[in-house]
């Protein structure tokens, strides 16, 4: 008769102790906590890259919007004397001329992005409607539409201003020599057709980005629902409207707000085509605020006016996300 000794680890039997299920039950939450934390592990770098590019400058703009920073103390920002809400209370006053400034200039944008963004939507939900079937030709014309979105935005602008130069510039020489639709070469970059020049500029090398999201998001429609849709004899227009637009509402829903966030902080564009000092009729508030801050040297005041429109742009865009969501639930119920 032989005896089975009980293989022995680590000087302790399987049954000394506490039971084997207890012993395997540890590796694998420890595991498990290991493959929950690599990708938070990983995001790590991206994440403090993030804290150290948007965030860190965002709290020191707050900091010093609390500051009389002119350039006096600009040498030594730390020194500045607080000033407490003087600063807001100063951008806000609308009777006064800093304050009066200020709104005329904020109405000019809001009115710049509403016009914007609802063209930039219309001509790239067009385009993207009528590249939507197949035909010859059609990947060439969709590499075409996307060039002023592809181009760097410096050349783009500068090369609308040459096209809007008075004397031999593009766009006179069609408007007025060519078609005779103006009584005189007009001035685009001054004076109140400086907003039409800068909304056709806008509009030119945004609406390539709608084309394209509209486009990726009609790609999820099921071609079915228009092929019944036309075998109960439903047009062309009806088809749009029934099927296409409510099936983009997700789309549309991001498409619009970065469209609006995009075009009501853009200060490339106008600073390119009109230089530090816009005109009074294209006076959008990121080029204001930069005069506030860098012609004036009162970048408290500055600091102060860029985190009003930063909680601005956050109440707009939560009221957005709130009213379109709801919309979407009740379209659904």
């Amino acid at each position: 008769m032989t005896t089975t000794v009980p293989e022995k680890t680590g000087g302790r039997t399987p049954h000394d102790g506490a039971p084997p299920a207890a012993g395997v039950k540890a590796p694998r939450r420890s595991g498990r906590i290991r493959r929950i934390g690599l990708p938070y592990l990983l995001l790590l770098p991206a994440l403090l890259l993030e804290l150290l590019v948007h965030l860190v400058p965002m709290v020191i703009g707050v900091v010093m919007s609390f500051k009389e920073l002119t350039q006096f103390f600009i040498r030594d920002w730390g020194t500045a004397p607080w000033t407490g809400l003087d600063n807001y209370r100063v951008s806000v006053d609308f009777d006064a001329p800093v304050g009066e400034e200020l709104l005329h200039s904020f109405l000019v944008t809001v009115t710049f992005t509403l016009l914007s963004v609802a063209l930039c939507w219309l001509i790239g939900t067009a385009a993207a409607i009528c590249m939507q079937d197949a035909f010859r030709g059609r990947g060439l014309l969709r590499a075409l539409f996307l060039v002023p979105y592809a181009l760097p935005v410096y050349a783009a602008v500068i090369t609308w201003v040459f096209m809007f130069q008075h004397d031999n510039g593009l766009v006179n020489h069609v408007l007025h020599d060519q078609l005779g639709l103006t009584d005189k070469p007009s001035f685009w970059l001054i004076g109140d057709n400086s907003f039409l020049a800068l909304l056709t500029v806008s509009v030119w090398k945004g609406w390539p980005f709608a084309f394209l999201i509209v486009m990726a998001g009609l790609q999820n429609i099921p071609k079915e629902l228009y092929e019944a849709a036309a075998l109960d004899g439903a047009g062309t227009w009806q088809q749009i409207r029934r099927i296409t637009l409510p099936s983009l509402g997700a789309v549309n829903q991001v498409l619009v707000l970065v469209l609006f966030l995009w075009t009501f902080n853009d200060f490339n564009t106008p600073f390119v085509l009109f230089g530090k000092t816009a005109p009074e009729a294209a006076d959008l508030i990121s080029v204001h605020i930069y005069q506030e801050s860098f012609a004036t040297w009162n970048f408290g005041r500055g600091s102060a006016m860029s985190v009003l429109l930063l909680l601005f742009l956050l109440l707009v865009t939560g009221v957005y996300l709130a009213v379109t969501s709801r919309g979407r639930r009740s379209a659904r119920v």
